[in-house]
């Protein structure tokens, strides 16, 4: 694939498309390609994680240590690891190829000097944070609410 179409396929990622072209562009030419064989383990959960990886073709399931999740299987377009490209962070769940796929690996230090080198795709990013961020709290007091509903005692 040659840059242009690494750009064009990054921009079909929901969280990375609104950083802009000329950002993306700085992220397809320093991110690698990755070719992943059915049954490999792309990465562990509980491992540091220090990149993100944009699925490019193929698939992964996705499995937890929690009997509370269920495994998830995720194909092209998906971002793993959208976190670990701006904190340091431990992997949540063990990603293993499906089928045999290609990953674009960014790292977070490319990720970080590419945000540094384009503060609109910074402030871009941060916002996108700051609504999920809201969006989880209000999901969570939601939840809270049906809980403390649900566990109060009968009236008298």
């Amino acid at each position: 694939m040659s840059i242009e179409d690494d750009i064009i396929f990054i921009e079909r990622v929901p969280t990375l498309r609104t950083l802009g072209r000329d950002a993306l562009r700085i992220l397809a030419i320093g991110a690698e390609s990755r070719y992943v064989h059915k049954g490999e383990v792309l990465f562990t959960a509980g491992e540091p994680a220090d990149c993100g990886y944009v699925i490019q073709e193929g698939s992964f399931q996705l499995a937890t240590a929690s009997k509370l999740a269920a495994d998830v299987i995720v194909g092209p377009g998906t971002l793993l690891g959208e976190l670990a490209l701006i904190a340091e962070t431990k992997r949540p769940a063990t990603a293993t190829a499906s089928e045999p796929s290609t990953v674009i690996r960014i790292s977070r230090s490319l990720f970080l000097k590419m945000l540094e080198g384009y503060p609109h795709a910074a402030h871009v990013m941060r916002e996108q944070i700051v609504t999920r961020a809201q969006q989880a709290i209000t999901e969570i007091a939601d939840i809270r609410a049906l809980l403390d509903t649900s566990q109060a005692p009968p009236p008298r």
